[in-house]
């Protein structure tokens, strides 16, 4: 991941930030939901041409939950354009993974002056709040937030959510599972069900005026990331290109790599001659 990261305190939170100090060009670039700066460098082409910012979102990664609430993907969004204040990058391209590519989108739409490019990996979200594809996350955050964290896993491993996942998604569920070992499950439960209940806050009509090139890659067996989700951006954005990967539940290793080589692919063709 680079270089060590720096501490951001925003309100009583203390947040992760990695940032590579290398490259002329800038990119922002998100995790998703429960991830941290481990999945960005997964999915991330490692280039020395960008110069790459990530924050850890609020009680994911190491960084801290503070005491401010609702958390929302605007607040998420707000902390990432402080960071990138604090960095020195007037104007970046904003990407990122699932939650991370609604926190971009957010911001493209937000912040025109500041978003030259759009990179959306596996998006979750299209335009509505609190998408039926996100519901199982909001079963998960009910039951750690009822129960004992053992019975809570239990209740969920035998639920029909978990059933219809284990035989259309297990990548998906693999990662729902992975929810119950949290150190901070608690409060995690608690970034879960609001960000599951949220969204981008971005309109359809809002992202059919972006005019900046923008990137939409997705990927099949995937149920908290359908392909019509990713179609729907892809199609609505003006200047927006479409790429379909390998699925992550079929082979890991041919996914990042089709992920990072269509991202180093979209940078190159857009933004390498610029400062």
């Amino acid at each position: 991941m680079g270089a060590a990261p720096s501490i951001m305190l925003r309100d009583d939170a203390e947040l992760r930030v990695f940032d590579t100090g290398q490259g002329r060009f800038p990119v922002v670039f998100q995790h998703g939901l429960g991830g941290d700066a481990a999945q960005v460098a997964q999915n991330f082409p490692h280039q020395p041409s960008y110069r790459r910012l990530t924050v850890e979102c609020r009680a994911q990664g190491a960084s801290g939950a503070g005491s401010r609430r609702p958390f929302s993907i605007a607040m998420f969004a707000d902390d990432v354009l402080a960071a990138a204040d604090a960095a020195g990058l007037d104007r970046f391209v904003a990407g990122g993974i699932s939650m991370g590519a609604a926190i971009a989108l957010r911001l493209a739409a937000r912040h025109p002056d500041r978003v030259l490019g759009l990179v959306l990996v596996r998006p979750a979200w299209a335009f509505a709040a609190a998408p039926q594809n996100m519901r199982p996350y909001v079963e998960v955050a009910d039951l750690i937030r009822r129960l004992p964290l053992a019975e809570a896993r239990d209740a969920f491993a035998s639920s029909a959510t978990s059933a219809r996942f284990r035989t259309e998604a297990p990548d998906n569920l693999a990662s729902l599972l992975g929810f119950f070992q949290r150190e901070n499950a608690d409060v995690f439960a608690e970034v879960m069900q609001a960000i599951a209940n949220d969204g981008p806050g971005v309109t359809r009509a809002a992202a059919a005026r972006l005019a900046i090139p923008a990137l939409v890659v997705g990927s099949g067996i995937d149920l908290v990331h359908p392909l019509a989700t990713a179609s729907e951006l892809a199609e609505t954005i003006p200047n927006a290109t479409f790429a379909s990967v390998t699925p992550k539940a079929a082979d890991k290793d041919r996914h990042f790599a089709e992920i990072r080589a269509a991202i180093n692919g979209f940078l190159d063709r857009h933004f390498n001659n610029q400062d």
